[in-house]
């Protein structure tokens, strides 16, 4: 014959009974705690003293753990207190216990306090390289006990189950249970090479956009659509060209080679609109959608010092007027 076995699934009794648990934990701990302040301080009231407690409650705690364990820890007189062999040899243990206890909140409270350790990050590649790389060996030679991991992609990462301390984010950001700061925004614009409009012309408003090359980056919200606005109006426009990429930085390479017409965060094409490599197309007109840096942090209030100090700088390095 086969039995069933009923497994009791009561919510609400397992809730009790795991605060049950976490409540007579807790009182154990305050037993050994209390125990050992009276061999380290010599006495019931020097304990009380030291814990900020009165001595009958030390005296409680105490008798409690003796009750619990079946054994005489201290021999107590109205003039003294002596602690037993077994309170010697017990008081031996739970002070390397409490001894680590003690390292351990150090050590995590420094870690809250001091940055060090190892900072994990997520970043888009291209802002990455032209807007962080640069500043990074001056922040290691500020944190010397800092080492970074930093991941380059163009895709969202789940910053919590994959374990990142932060990400940098570009663009609109979804509701989600992270910590988001907004640290600049920037226009996105059209840019292209003298070569390729000497060839093709230079376009004098959107709607000519549909004879062009254009060369577009999958991964934003703007493609197969072009949505541009010039402060008074807004409009629509369908493109089409050769070259559809994930990759930013393939893409200005192929803009600058004569591909086609791109749009490009400024930050992006800076350096080759500079060097006349690449010229603006419609330039009273822009994209019209929110293209901002965020850093985004995991869900808690608590921020620890290496993610602070990064946060820190990257406000500092994007500030308008920054190099």
């Amino acid at each position: 014959m086969i039995q069933t076995c009923h497994t009791n699934m009561n919510p609400l009794r397992n809730k009790t009974s795991m605060h049950q648990m976490h409540e007579a934990s807790g009182a154990r701990f305050e037993q050994i705690e209390a125990f050992a302040a009276v061999v380290d301080h010599g006495g019931f009231a020097a304990a009380a003293r030291v814990m900020g407690r009165d001595p009958s409650v030390i005296s409680r705690r105490v008798t409690a753990l003796e009750t619990r364990l079946g054994v005489r820890l201290l021999a107590r007189t109205t003039r003294r207190v002596t602690v037993t062999e077994a309170g010697v040899a017990y008081h031996r243990r739970v002070q390397a216990i409490l001894g680590e206890l003690s390292a351990a909140e150090v050590e995590a409270s420094e870690g809250a306090a001091i940055p060090r350790g190892l900072l994990r990050l997520s970043l888009p590649a291209a802002f990455a390289q032209r807007c962080i790389a640069p500043w990074l060996p001056d922040f290691l030679d500020t944190h010397p006990d800092l080492r970074l991991e930093l991941a380059h992609g163009n895709h969202f990462v789940d910053l919590v189950a994959e374990g990142f301390d932060a990400a940098v984010r570009i663009g609109e950001l979804v509701d989600s249970s992270l910590v988001a700061r907004r640290l600049v925004a920037f226009d996105v614009v059209l840019c292209a090479a003298p070569g390729y409009l000497a060839r093709r012309g230079v376009p004098t408003e959107p709607a000519e956009l549909a004879r062009h090359a254009c060369l577009t980056f999958s991964k934003a919200r703007f493609w197969p659509e072009w949505r541009l606005t010039d402060g008074r109006e807004q409009v629509a426009q369908r493109i089409a060209g050769p070259i559809v990429s994930d990759d930013d930085e393939g893409l200005l390479a192929a803009c600058v080679g004569c591909a086609g017409i791109m749009p490009a965060p400024e930050w992006l094409v800076a350096r080759q609109l500079a060097e006349g490599t690449l010229v603006r197309v419609l330039p009273e007109w822009r994209f019209d959608f929110d293209a901002a840096v965020h850093v985004v942090l995991p869900p808690g209030r608590l921020i620890p010092a290496k993610t602070r100090v990064f946060v820190d700088r990257l406000v500092r390095e994007l500030t308008p007027g920054a190099p």
